[in-house]
């Protein structure tokens, strides 16, 4: 590993070689045994910083300031009465006529059909005995 490789680990992964990644720990590992002088240099800075964001915690959510953002946020409009009622149910209401209307639609076109079948049997059976006539007028 070269002191130019070493020095931009130690600026990406920080001053403990533990956290580098595994395939460039063991010629990290040789590089400070090496020249222990250069590599403690190159991991000083980056250590320093380790050890800032290591103490940072994230402070504890305050009663107060729980409070101020839940006051904070947008209230939402109750509607009472009938129309909030329609107003909520509003989708559904639209579902429902629109499946009330398919099934009207739907009784009504297949009443048309089976009357043009009636009307189309009736005139057929006035045919149903020619078979006859002319199969006995031929004999």
């Amino acid at each position: 590993m070269t002191r130019e490789r070493f020095e931009d680990l130690a600026e990406i992964y920080g001053g403990d070689i533990a956290r580098w990644p595994l395939a460039e720990r063991d010629a990290a590992a040789l590089l400070l045994a090496a020249d222990p002088d250069f590599a403690k240099a190159a991991l000083a800075a980056p250590a320093g910083l380790d050890d800032l964001l290591g103490a940072w915690a994230p402070q504890p959510v305050t009663h107060q300031l729980r409070e101020a953002v839940i006051a904070s946020a947008p209230r939402s409009r109750a509607r009472s009465g009938v129309r909030g009622w329609f107003w909520r149910a509003g989708l559904g209401v639209g579902l429902a006529g629109a499946c009330a209307a398919g099934l009207v639609v739907g009784v009504r076109l297949s009443d048309t059909v089976v009357q043009q079948d009636d009307t189309v049997s009736a005139a057929l059976s006035g045919y149903d005995d020619l078979s006859e006539v002319v199969v006995g007028e031929g004999a």
